[in-house]
């Protein structure tokens, strides 16, 4: 079943833990590391936390129309991250569009790619296995 206030409640608890993790990779992380080695903090550490969500969010979606809730998710979940990013580095730094652009030559599309799939493979695991919640 598609519940859109799930995708969203996870996409916040996502984009939260997004947003505290940058900044703790530009104040403590960013000081002791390369600008790179900060930036793979910030991307790396998210992953786990989230596949984890990715797995709730399938098994609270699980149904005959878990593959909607999960496009749903893959689609919201790495477009709303970047914005709220983008948004992160403006207000916090003031920092111009350019700058926010400059994090896709890095590995920052690890992280977007990993939002995209995350939902999708969850689900189909989860409806593999005949799991629910």
């Amino acid at each position: 079943m598609i519940r859109p206030g799930v995708t969203f409640l996870l996409w916040l608890a996502f984009a939260l833990f997004v947003v505290l993790n940058d900044a703790v990779g530009d104040i403590w992380i960013g000081q002791a590391l390369s600008v790179r080695a900060a930036e793979w903090y910030k991307v790396l550490v998210p992953l786990p936390y989230a596949a984890m969500l990715a797995v709730i969010h399938a098994r609270r979606t699980a149904g005959p129309q878990w593959l909607g809730a999960a496009v749903l998710a893959a689609i919201l979940w790495p477009t709303s991250t970047a914005v709220v990013d983008f948004l992160y580095l403006r207000v916090t730094y003031d920092a111009v569009p350019e700058a926010f652009l400059d994090r896709f030559g890095g590995p920052y599309p690890v992280l977007l790619f990993a939002l995209f799939a995350l939902p999708l493979v969850a689900g189909a695991a989860l409806r593999g296995s005949g799991r629910t919640a």
